[in-house]
């Protein structure tokens, strides 16, 4: 796999963009907000609810931010006029955290209020390590400003995150809410672990650490091992289906949340297994990006991670194990 991920790494440069849309296509929503509207009704029938990205991350200046500051606004209007099941995910990065942290803030306050008059949750989603605590203290900052409809992502792949969860859990209670996933970004030895087996294993004892703590868990992989591993500590602590969150030490139940728990899978990915958690009754949540930068967004993705280029071979060589 490794290989392979090096090999496309290394044609992208001169691969026809076509090819590229063409490979990418099943796992971003469209170019434009009616594109993904579409998607969301269509999928909704299966069951599903979603997160919507808007794609973009890092800017390079303020100027840009208000381009995902008017969408963000034009989702979060769409969704509460056609009633779709869907809460917002917003990279920190694309609101200019890294340039201008008091703006960003401002900004991301003012979608999230926006989101809570209409009980809507928002997610900041997790980049590289260079804002991962600057990203955990905006979560608190928005909290302590009587924001409670936000949450992070904790990625299991790096050393801190046991500790994050504990610190999170210490300082928001039953307000706690995650996401946990491995992680995409290729992080040093030094902060993280880099091995399938190590991250696998650490991610498990993240989720496991999460139920525990009484927080909101959104279980986001398309890992079988994580997967089943999270099953049997879901009938551990007695949750599942159906079934009120019996932990004492979690928050109320929120419009639009699972009981104490959801999976997560990526437009496009694994299409199969989301189904059948479903039809399990659990809650299942697709993470549906779109926007004009699907080619960027690919080609980053791609360059940070190589090893998922394996995953969209297998996709074009089996699709009928990878349905959408």
């Amino acid at each position: 796999m490794g290989i392979l991920g090096r090999v496309v790494v290394t044609v992208l440069p001169i691969m026809p963009r076509f090819i590229v849309g063409w490979v990418s296509r099943r796992y971003h929503a469209g170019t434009d907000l009616e594109s993904a509207l579409e998607t969301m009704n269509r999928l909704s029938k299966e069951g599903a609810c979603f997160t919507v990205d808007v794609l973009g991350e890092e800017i390079t200046s303020m100027e840009e931010a208000q381009f995902f500051i008017d969408e963000y606004n034009r989702v979060l209007d769409s969704i509460v006029e056609q009633k779709i099941d869907a809460n917002l995910s917003i990279k920190p990065t694309a609101f200019g955290l890294l340039i201008d942290p008091n703006a960003a803030e401002k900004s991301m306050e003012e979608i999230l209020r926006k989101a809570s008059s209409h009980e809507i949750f928002v997610r900041l989603d997790m980049e590289d390590h260079r804002v991962t605590q600057r990203t955990i203290d905006l979560v608190l900052t928005l909290h302590e400003k009587g924001l409670r409809n936000v949450g992070t992502v904790l990625q299991g792949r790096l050393f801190r995150t046991l500790d994050d969860i504990q610190h999170l859990t210490d300082e928001l209670g039953e307000y706690a809410d995650h996401r946990i996933c491995k992680g995409i970004y290729l992080e040093s030895a030094n902060i993280a672990h880099t091995e399938k087996r190590s991250i696998t294993k650490a991610t498990n004892e993240a989720i496991d650490a999460m139920l525990e703590s009484g927080a909101y868990t959104a279980i986001a992989s398309h890992d079988t091992a994580v997967i089943e591993h999270s099953i049997l500590s879901l009938k551990r602590m007695g949750m599942g289906p159906n079934i009120s969150d019996p932990r004492s030490n979690a928050g109320p139940s929120r419009i639009g949340k699972g009981p104490g728990y959801e999976f997560q899978m990526l437009l496009g990915v694994r299409g199969d297994i989301r189904r059948k958690l479903a039809k399990q009754g659990h809650k299942t949540r697709i993470y549906l990006p779109y926007g004009s930068k699907w080619y960027e967004y690919g080609v980053r993705r791609l360059r940070e991670n190589p090893d998922v280029a394996w995953h969209i071979t297998k996709a074009l060589l089996m699709p009928w194990s990878n349905r959408r």
